[in-house]
């Protein structure tokens, strides 16, 4: 008897839930309100469904097809992933290229930008032109940017080169024309940008209570203990995020390796020996220099997978290091 009391109640709620919505729609100025709520977000969901999930979808289409682009597409099934898998060795290429850098630039960026938060973090006079001159190097285009490390890093007329024979009597390396030494410059290029990471990171400062270190002091912390049991804790989140934005922004790099691939080496823009063929620029040669855009759907799709699976690996091993106010740690 009770137990079908119990289960008549959420029934009855329910159906109250429903009789309340459909008397506010029935009157003039709510139903009003959500046509005009409808309406404004009319075109964010028009772009939604045209610019982000119809693109794909017919991604997803292509990639089970030959396509190049301007003829019909011809359905091949599964043939494009099992070549790219299988008999493809320029792939493994490319995916070892992107893992090393993904590996080489995105732990010393996360450092490095908690590093410098850490530094500007302090009150003290004239800290606001600092924050602003280690931040500005992010927002300035990459393509402006690459091309001042072009600069920097040439061969023969470099800066860098220029500084290390007058100062150390060194020849420096062929940063750009080498396979050794291209990678490496690409990271550090990546490295150029931490400051995006570091105002992120000086937002999480900001936001931990003084009360805690004071409490930490008084307990007889000193300043790693205080940094390693107070504020790592505090801004976890925080790293969490940088750390997930990191990867997959390392994963689908572009511009950088696109014009570094390009200025020595022209050919499908993928550096000496193909030491810069990353994960997406082998999706644009294989898309826009070869046209087999079925091939190059196939490879995104791939792409996609792959960073749906770190990044479902990160938020499950979170919850052992990331910590959230109101919540214990596990």
């Amino acid at each position: 008897m009770g137990q079908a009391s119990a289960q008549a109640q959420p029934a009855a709620s329910a159906q109250s839930t429903t009789a309340v919505r459909r008397s506010l729609w029935s009157r003039p100025i709510q139903r009003r309100e959500a046509i005009d709520g409808y309406v404004f977000i009319l075109p964010w969901l028009l772009g939604l469904i045209i610019f982000t999930i119809g693109p794909f979808v017919a991604g997803f289409y292509f990639s089970l097809t030959e396509y190049d682009g301007l003829t019909a597409p011809h359905w091949v099934g599964l043939a494009n992933y099992q070549a790219i898998l299988l008999h493809d060795p320029k792939f493994l290429l490319a995916v070892g290229n992107t893992v090393w850098y993904v590996a080489a630039s995105v732990l010393p960026g996360v450092i490095l930008g908690l590093l410098l938060a850490l530094i500007l973090n302090q009150k003290v006079p004239g800290i606001t032109l600092f924050r602003t001159l280690f931040y500005m190097p992010s927002i300035v285009p990459a393509v402006a940017s690459v091309a001042l490390f072009i600069y920097i890093l040439h061969d023969r007329f470099g800066i860098l080169n220029e500084l290390l024979f007058r100062l150390f009597h060194v020849a420096g390396p062929h940063w750009l024309t080498s396979p050794r030494w291209s990678k490496p410059s690409l990271v550090l290029w990546s490295l150029w940008g931490v400051g995006g990471g570091m105002i992120i990171y000086l937002a999480g400062l900001q936001g931990v209570p003084e009360a805690l270190y004071e409490a930490a002091s008084i307990d007889g912390a000193g300043t790693w203990r205080r940094f390693r049991h107070v504020t790592i804790p505090m801004i976890s989140p925080t790293l969490f995020f940088v750390l997930i934005m990191g990867v997959i922004g390392s994963f689908q790099v572009f511009t950088p390796v696109f014009l570094l691939g390009s200025s020595e080496y022209a050919m499908e823009s993928a550096g000496p020996m193909n030491s810069l063929l990353f994960w997406v620029i082998y999706i644009y040669n294989q898309g826009f220099f070869y046209f087999r855009m079925g091939y190059a759907s196939a490879l995104a799709w791939l792409l996609f997978v792959l960073l749906m699976v770190l990044t479902l690996l990160q938020f499950k091993v979170a919850g052992r290091w990331v910590y959230y106010e109101g919540e214990e740690l596990r």
